[in-house]
């Protein structure tokens, strides 16, 4: 059976000297943030993902949520362990204090966040969407709403969702057909029915807020005719709640996490309340997506450091056969499988994934608080279009590496791996559905190369590209780095070739593109994690006495992602270069 340590010393590794995260008490309303906080939090939050949520992982999936009667129920321990989360202020980290909320930044949320998601994914789902319906309602609701939602969503009495999909419509909402119409006293009676609505209903909370997308009568037509109304399941009557025609129609039977209640929800005539602007309501429900598409790259990186810590649990003890170098314990009947070549291969692949990819969220978390934080209105624009830039990146290529990491973790364990009691198989099926919902993966490539690239004439690539070259050029003499630089130079120059070849063949055929979308991404995160390699190598190498061994590690794994996996980018550019013609001219009817 799996068990989790949640991996504290690298993430201070990557908040204090990587990134210098304590720079965040330099902004409005963090000026309390210090070490000594911060790393208590860390070390409880461990305490309670290690011992209580983890624990719960494996029979969660086991019994998984139950529906009859109209409701839902959470498997055993959730809700105990609900109550015990919501108690120590988990749920109410990142949000303001005037609600009820901690007011700690989102970059230490993101830490969190990671430690949920290894040590209980389904679980990590519930306060994950709250918090999503929280910030969009923050920014876009009422002063009445405000003071009536957000302090019961801050201290978890309440929970909240996102109601997007409906069965004839999942990525093209413009095709939403659930009605909103407009009450004398300001509110609005919703018609329609919603699936796929994860944490649609459960045991967890007394009443749960619905953020549901609809039209009323007189729209327009598409996407531009689409709104965004908050729909309580109960409605507040006196300080007394009662049903509001919001109910449950059943739960999907899923791949993995199953402890995660994913819900067909019927509204019937049920009461509603604008959110922002008529007709705007993807403006505002972009605010949450975005908040819930960061998330979930959190939950690749996630259940990739999870099954990364099984994996190599498993390869020190497994004896199979004998090292190939000569014999390593002569005292065994065999050697253990991590001396083996492949099995390295494998886990250095996860563990070089891994805290790549935790070095790179943290840096867009640091940036998405500076863009809500910083007295300066250029630098918080700035990071804001750092972080529009990024989001696509970071959920697509965290979830593709989360199910990659997963699938190697699984293969370690061999045939035991496959085992349902031994844990990893179920890491491989809670990662898939993270490539899928909140946008496929591919839509997050269209994304990318369709509405973030061509953004003010290519200004948000700049918020990117800068860097990256200013860092090249500042170490270009460093006989040190030279060995990370020098591929890491090439393959930038290779995104850079790629981004103005897609630029101008975009302009005179869309679809040609759209085709070499998903290979761009995927060549613009690996030199994003071939970037913060570079930065963690040359902070290794200021420690080269190092008694820990956490430095050499570090160097280690840099020089692994720069050798084995950064090389990916050749075969990746060559493949954007080639264009769409051999995908396209074949017929639809002879696939």
């Amino acid at each position: 059976m799996l068990t989790y340590t949640p991996p504290i010393r690298d993430m201070q590794f990557v908040l204090y000297e990587l990134l210098d995260g304590l720079q965040l008490s330099q902004l409005t309303g963090f000026e309390e943030v210090n070490r000594e906080l911060v790393d208590s939090i860390l070390e409880e939050a461990g305490k309670l993902t290690a011992e209580v949520l983890q624990p719960l992982n494996h029979s969660g999936d086991e019994q998984g949520c139950l529906y009859s009667d109209g409701q839902v129920t959470t498997p055993e321990g959730f809700k105990a362990a609900y109550r015990q989360f919501c108690d120590g202020g988990w749920a109410a980290l990142a949000c303001e204090p005037e609600y009820g909320g901690s007011g700690l930044p989102k970059t230490i949320n993101t830490l969190l966040e990671e430690m949920i998601c290894s040590a209980n994914l389904s679980f990590g789902i519930y306060p994950g969407l709250s918090f999503g319906a929280y910030s969009a309602i923050s920014r876009y609701a009422s002063d009445d709403l405000k003071q009536t939602y957000l302090p019961k969503l801050a201290d978890g009495s309440w929970s909240g969702t996102m109601c997007l999909t409906e069965p004839h419509c999942g990525t093209d909402l413009g095709l939403c057909r659930t009605k909103a119409v407009p009450q004398q006293d300001g509110s609005y009676r919703l018609t329609g029915n919603k699936i796929f609505i994860s944490a649609g209903d459960h045991d967890l909370t007394e009443n749960i807020v619905h953020l549901v997308l609809a039209r009323t009568p007189d729209a327009p037509e598409g996407i531009k005719g689409i709104s965004l109304f908050l729909v309580p399941k109960k409605q507040l009557n006196n300080d007394l709640l009662e049903n509001n025609q919001v109910s449950c129609g059943g739960i999907e039977h899923k791949m993995g996490i199953k402890a995660s209640s994913t819900c067909q929800i019927n509204f019937d005539a049920a009461t509603g309340w604008l959110i922002g602007d008529l007709n705007k309501g993807m403006r505002a429900m972009f605010t949450m997506m975005n908040q819930a598409r960061l998330a979930v790259g959190i939950q690749g990186l996630g259940l990739a450091e999870a099954s990364y810590q099984g994996a190599v649990s498993y390869a020190r003890e497994r004896l199979q056969g004998r090292a190939l170098s000569g014999v390593k314990a002569p005292d065994k009947p065999a050697d253990p499988i991590i001396v083996h070549p492949d099995v390295r291969r494998m886990l250095l692949t996860q563990k070089a994934y891994t805290e790549g990819c935790r070095a790179f969220g943290l840096w867009v978390a640091l940036q998405l608080d500076i863009s809500r934080k910083h007295s300066d209105k250029t630098v918080r624009q700035d990071a804001d279009e750092f972080v529009q830039l990024t989001t696509p990146v970071v959920k697509a290529l965290f979830t593709d590496l989360g199910f990659e990491c997963t699938n190697l973790g699984m293969q370690v364990l061999g045939g035991h791996g496959f085992i349902r009691e031994n844990g990893m198989e179920q890491l491989v099926r809670d990662a898939r559905i993270a490539q899928i919902y909140e946008g496929t993966n591919g839509i997050q490539a269209l994304d990318l190369i369709g509405r973030k690239m061509p953004q003010k004439a290519g200004r948000y690539l700049r918020h990117f590209f800068h860097p990256v070259q200013d860092y090249l050029e500042q170490h270009q003499t460093n006989t040190q780095l030279a060995e990370f630089t020098g591929p890491l130079s090439k393959a930038f120059g290779r995104l850079q070739k790629a981004s103005q070849q897609i630029a101008l063949t975009g302009l005179k055929n869309p679809e040609a593109a759209a085709a070499v979308a998903s290979d761009y991404l995927r060549l613009f995160g690996l030199v994003a994690l071939g970037y913060m390699w570079c930065r963690m190598a040359e902070e290794a190498l200021k420690h080269p006495d190092d008694d820990s061994g956490f430095y050499t590690a570090k160097l280690h794994t840099a020089r692994f992602f720069i050798h084995k996996l950064l090389p990916q980018n050749s075969s990746l550019f060559a493949s954007i270069m080639a264009g769409e013609s051999s995908m396209m001219q074949l017929d639809s009817e002879s696939f």
